[in-house]
């Protein structure tokens, strides 16, 4: 799979800027539990960021931090800036190339590892029962943990069974809280299902404003499969950053674009894990739980929905 790492010139927040300031201890909004748009969240004590439950009763942050493209001491310092702000899911893969800069940043961060939720994923080249359970040790190894909350199948690529194999044997032996995919669609999820003992707890895929996966979400909740969208800002990308219906919902509340989108996927349920090297970006993403779109908001959102990937290398 190539990757090419988009230009830094995408500003974001060029077009809708607001200024403010944001301490991480203002985020904590206490415990307890609400219910949005028909998904049920709880409060963990000590943190700001609701949980969702998944189909196995493990607990798993709504709002996590992605790693794509953060490697060596970039990739250090911006896990341990994420988790001094409070994010506790903290998502990388073998195929990004800086789980042992991952782990750095964990270990640099001080935080108990109980804290945190942390996922990696298998690349296709790595696919099999044998060849799996080598890389699933490699990533734990580079990591410097002793155990994965979530452990995902990257593509539905490979000798997918053997990994899925390969995957509910770890589960049983505790080296893996939860077990799932990534990119999978309906028909690769039927055939999983017809031979796995073990749910997919997780399926992370495309999902944005601009490509907001309905049909995908209602077969996920059929098999009761948490959905998780990675670029779920897009990456800027299709004047994400800058679009006119996002600023004027954003503008009701004093919320920049990318704020409202991810308040967005909180109310529909959906886990994100928006990834930023900028620490105000990160603080920024993390201020969502304090407002609420109503409505004709989601509606308006809804409208923009193009139903095509914006992401068409990595097909």
């Amino acid at each position: 799979m190539k990757r090419k790492k988009q230009a830094e010139g995408m500003k974001r927040r060029e077009f809708f800027q607001r200024s403010f300031t944001i301490a991480a201890g203002t985020m904590i909004m206490g415990s307890g539990t609400s219910t949005l748009f028909g998904a049920t969240y709880s409060r963990r004590s000590g943190t700001s960021i609701d949980t969702v439950t998944l189909n196995n009763g493990i607990k798993m942050p709504i709002l996590g931090f992605g790693t794509l493209y953060l490697n060596d001491e970039l990739g250090v310092r911006c896990v341990a800036d994420a988790i001094s702000l409070g994010y506790r899911l903290i998502d990388t893969a073998t195929v990004y190339g800086n789980e042992e800069s991952v782990g750095a940043g964990i270990k640099k961060s001080g935080i108990n590892r109980e804290e945190l939720f942390v996922t990696s994923k298998l690349w296709v080249d790595d696919s099999g029962y044998e060849n799996a359970k080598k890389a699933f040790q490699t990533s734990l190894d580079k990591l410097g943990l002793d155990y994965l909350n979530l452990y995902l199948i990257h593509r539905p690529r490979g000798d997918v069974k053997g990994s899925w194999r390969a995957m509910e044997d770890l589960y049983k032996e505790g080296k893996i809280r939860a077990i799932g995919v990534s990119n999978f669609e309906d028909n690769h999820l039927d055939e999983l299902m017809s031979y796995s003992n073990i749910k997919p707890a997780v399926n992370q895929i495309e999902t944005h404003a601009f490509f907001q996966q309905q049909k995908a979400k209602e077969g996920l909740q059929k098999y009761g499969i948490q959905m998780e969208a990675w670029s779920p800002l897009a990456q800027g990308r299709n004047g994400h950053f800058t679009n006119e219906t996002l600023a004027a919902v954003g503008k009701k509340y004093n919320k920049t674009n990318a704020q409202v989108s991810l308040r967005w996927h909180y109310q529909r349920g959906i886990v994100a894990i928006p990834r930023s090297s900028q620490k105000a970006h990160m603080v920024e993403n993390l201020n969502v739980f304090d407002f609420e779109l109503d409505e004709s908001d989601m509606k308006k959102i809804s409208s923009l929905d193009l139903n095509i990937t914006q992401f068409p290398e990595w097909e």
